[in-house]
């Protein structure tokens, strides 16, 4: 789920720390990737007649070929990408995941009747509903990354908070992930979008959460607490505040613990036995990779093995398989001559005032000016 309305939000109090951008923008660029989110958009978005693609053993392989297919558009563009799964998940997720136990069951009901009345719109609807990332789709997907030479880091927690320890440890320039939550996390770069398909033509949405921080007023410890009465998956929020009044009410008083003390209770419903402080606390010391000793490492894929799984196990075509193999080589080459921007790293900048004061004036100007260019005979 994320943060509710997060987005949106910065938007509209921070626009200028969102930007939109093409894939082609990151050349060069190590990215960090939420794999489960991937695996769970190819899932949905991978599907032949409003079905999950399946081989003759009806095995499901609409994740297989989403993350294949999408990592070789990135690499192809010259990112380097690092996939981060899931770990277990926290002690506070637990009532959010009773409460997506519920759901499902609720559709599996509703899919049972749209089955029985032959409403083919309501059977996909339904079904995309009930939608689930397994350990075997994680652990298949793990398989192919290995035979395609991208890295990949199981994270012990929440795999948003392991990309932002990343960006954090200059291992990467951005996670990537639909969760907001990983901006909660403290990456300095969020990318939505990243493994969006081509077709759908969608840009690339780059947030900057220092810029959004700086435009909004906020430090990253309000951040965290607007996330908080937003609505979080780690706990529950103030009945009948909304992203307006929350950002309003943490300007005001600073803390969830102020706000408490100030606002109409009778008005707004304070959760009984609110675990906002436990989240507070998820959020900015969550159990994470140990990102600083990491050493992310992209190696040339194994064609003749990509083949034999891809092809032999999940009945892929091999001609698709090896092109897409020559396309990872062709691409990792490419990408090895790195960005500009690797190289001349910016120590400051200087204010209009500053760089007033150290233009020459009159007469110094012109020379300056008329000694810029070679003479004659010089």
């Amino acid at each position: 789920m994320g943060i509710q309305g997060l987005a949106k939000l910065i938007g509209d109090v921070a626009p200028g720390s969102v930007k939109e951008q093409q894939i082609k923008h990151y050349f060069g660029r190590k990215i960090a990737i939420d794999a489960s989110m991937s695996i769970y958009q190819f899932l949905i978005a991978v599907r032949q007649d409003g079905n999950v693609l399946q081989n003759e053993e009806g095995e499901t392989t609409s994740h297989l070929m989403g993350m294949f297919y999408r990592t070789i558009r990135m690499v192809e563009n010259g990112i380097k990408p690092v996939y981060v799964f899931d770990g277990k998940p926290p002690q506070l997720k637990s009532a959010e995941l009773s409460k997506r136990s519920e759901r499902r069951a609720e559709a599996e009901k509703q899919l049972a009747e749209a089955q029985e009345t032959g409403d083919t719109e309501n059977i996909e609807r339904f079904n995309k509903r009930l939608v689930k990332v397994t350990k075997q789709h994680n652990d298949e997907c793990k398989q192919l990354l290995q035979l395609m030479g991208i890295p990949y880091i199981e994270a012990p927690c929440e795999a948003e908070a392991s990309c932002a320890a990343l960006v954090k440890a200059g291992k990467v320039y951005a996670a990537a992930t639909e969760d907001m939550d990983a901006l909660t996390f403290g990456t300095s770069v969020l990318l939505r979008h990243m493994t969006a398909s081509e077709a759908k033509k969608l840009p690339i949405q780059e947030f900057h959460l220092n810029k959004a921080l700086q435009e909004a007023g906020l430090t990253q410890e309000q951040f965290v607490d607007l996330c908080i009465l937003l609505g979080s998956d780690y706990c529950e929020s103030i009945r009948g505040i909304g992203p307006k009044r929350a950002i309003d009410l943490i300007r005001q008083h600073k803390t969830i613990e102020e706000i408490i003390k100030n606002i109409d209770s009778s008005k707004y419903t304070i959760p009984e036995d609110w675990l906002y402080k436990e989240a507070r606390q998820l959020f900015l010391e969550p159990d994470v990779v140990e990102a600083e000793s990491l050493d992310l490492k992209w190696s040339e894929p194994d064609e003749e093995e990509l083949v034999k799984f891809m092809c032999e196990g999940k009945q892929f075509s091999e001609e698709r398989i090896r092109n897409g193999a020559k396309k990872l080589l062709k691409g990792r080459q490419g990408s090895t001559q790195g960005r500009l921007d690797d190289f001349f790293k910016v120590t400051g900048s200087l204010t209009s005032a500053k760089r007033k004061e150290l233009e020459p004036k009159g007469s110094a100007k012109k020379k300056v000016k008329s000694g810029s260019k070679f003479k004659k005979g010089k």
